[in-house]
């Protein structure tokens, strides 16, 4: 991610976009040299899916998606049959609920030897066998501001993007479970809840927030905090340290009252077509110069334990990248929603986006 300038990302659409119709589809989708990934936007070095196309002779038609819950959507809209996924640990718990997932052939991975053992156990909470998953990157939720419009202490806690002194200043994290946790936590309450009461709660507290909020934004959050159009944004630990590459008056903190540890992870859904090229695929995630080519490009925490041999210190103790154990202390898992709370917080969403 060092010197990385932000037009590369730009880039990196069009070089996506240009993957995309050479590989077509129709008949071409169902070729032995062909595999179908979808992962979150911005998520993988162009570079990295260009080797593995001319390592491995297998033409990738790549996907993007912005939030979890689109990522379900477009896999149950079934129009297209994916091979490998990656998305984050509560819709990878739903998915395998629904019996969506198929196991990985972990033998097949010589590089999974690469990922680090405690990420793996963590990761038990959602593949509690660890049976269908590999861990791709882990980070926190927390606040990205600027030290000039905001002081240290104001964002020590989540009630900051409540306060009237920030209006029109506050970017919101366009993510609906995201957002609920923030103010579940303000409200003292478990971010897992599935109490409706509770989420009503939750719902009307976001609903007062709102009149505060400049914009509700996702991966564009870290070149609105750069360009200084906010005081504060609810984002992903990643976004932040992007930010603070640019901008050093921007800082990051997870507040007092706690948040979300998030780990994103590969997975085979059961809509695969070429499951020899989906392990060859998540075994090339896990090579060393992959991961450490995504890391530089995405800069959220690897679980590549052979990353760390090509960082230097300052970047191996960036808190904001790599959480300390004080600060994941004080982040928790979500889990997954039952089907009827899936839906209730899903129409509570939409009606805070509509108010």
């Amino acid at each position: 991610m060092k010197k990385k300038a932000i037009i590369l990302l730009n880039i990196f659409t069009v070089l996506l976009a240009n993957c995309f119709f050479l590989t077509g589809c129709g008949s071409d989708a169902e070729s032995t040299d062909t595999l179908v990934v979808l992962n979150y936007g911005k998520y993988i070095e162009a570079d990295v899916l260009k080797r593995f196309e001319k390592e491995n002779g297998i033409k990738v038609k790549y996907e993007e998606y912005e939030s979890v819950e689109d990522m379900y959507a477009k896999y149950k809209a079934g129009s297209i049959n994916y091979d490998v996924i990656c998305t984050s640990d509560y819709m990878i718990e739903t998915m395998r609920n629904e019996g969506e997932l198929i196991p990985i052939d972990y033998n097949s991975l010589p590089n999974y030897k690469n990922i680090d053992p405690a990420i793996i156990e963590a990761s038990e909470a959602f593949d509690p066998n660890h049976k269908y998953t590999v861990p791709y990157f882990y980070g926190t939720v927390g606040i990205l501001y600027n030290t000039k419009m905001v002081d240290e202490e104001t964002v020590s806690s989540w009630k900051s993007l409540w306060d009237p002194a920030y209006k029109n200043q506050i970017v919101m994290i366009n993510s609906q479970r995201d957002a609920f946790m923030v103010a579940q936590e303000v409200l003292g309450y478990d971010i897992n809840t599935t109490d409706k009461v509770q989420l009503d709660d939750t719902f009307n507290l976001l609903c007062d927030e709102k009149q505060y909020v400049y914009a509700y934004l996702q991966d564009e959050t870290y070149e609105c905090m750069i360009s200084e159009d906010a005081a504060m944004a609810v984002c992903y630990s990643g976004e932040a340290a992007m930010g603070m590459e640019y901008n050093e008056d921007l800082a990051y903190t997870v507040p007092k009252e706690g948040g979300n540890l998030w780990i994103d992870s590969w997975f085979v859904p059961r809509t695969c077509k070429h499951y020899d090229a989906a392990m060859k695929w998540i075994d090339f995630m896990c090579e060393e110069e992959a991961a450490t080519e995504n890391f530089e490009y995405v800069w959220y925490a690897t679980p590549n334990m052979e990353v760390a041999k090509h960082e230097d210190e300052e970047t191996l103790a960036d808190e904001t990248v790599f959480p300390t154990k004080e600060t994941l202390e004080r982040c928790k898992l979500y889990e997954a929603y039952d089907n009827d709370t899936l839906d209730y917080t899903t129409t509570l969403w939409k009606k805070l986006k509509a108010y």
